[in-house]
């Protein structure tokens, strides 16, 4: 994995509007879910954090699939939930961005072309 590998990886991921506004959505869920039971005294701790892999559904089950491979039938350390969430929201923001990256060319292609 070359240096042009990794540059183009980051790139996709945090250099581009659509990965960047997912990923502070996904920071926002996750800063809510942790500083709402510090501010109200009514709801469920456990609740909260049913929102953030939520946000993260379709690569929290890979990766959650992964971590309970990983330690087995013992269960997952509580410190691995929140590093799945974050796992899984870098790997959706990849996605994303090379989703924004493929519509971008194929329109400038289209525009060009006319």
């Amino acid at each position: 994995m070359g240096p042009g590998l990794v540059r183009t990886l980051v790139r996709l991921t945090l250099g581009n509007r659509v990965s960047v506004a997912y990923l502070a959505l996904v920071a926002f869920v996750i800063a809510k879910a942790a500083l709402d039971p510090v501010v109200t005294q009514d709801t469920d701790p456990a609740s909260a954090w049913l929102w953030p892999p939520l946000v993260t559904f379709p690569a929290f089950l890979l990766v959650g699939a992964l971590g309970r491979a990983a330690w087995g039938p013992a269960g997952t350390p509580d410190w691995f939930f929140v590093t799945m969430v974050v796992v899984s929201a870098l790997l959706q923001a990849l996605a994303l961005g090379a989703l924004h990256q493929l519509v971008r060319t194929r329109h400038q292609r289209m525009t060009s072309s006319c």
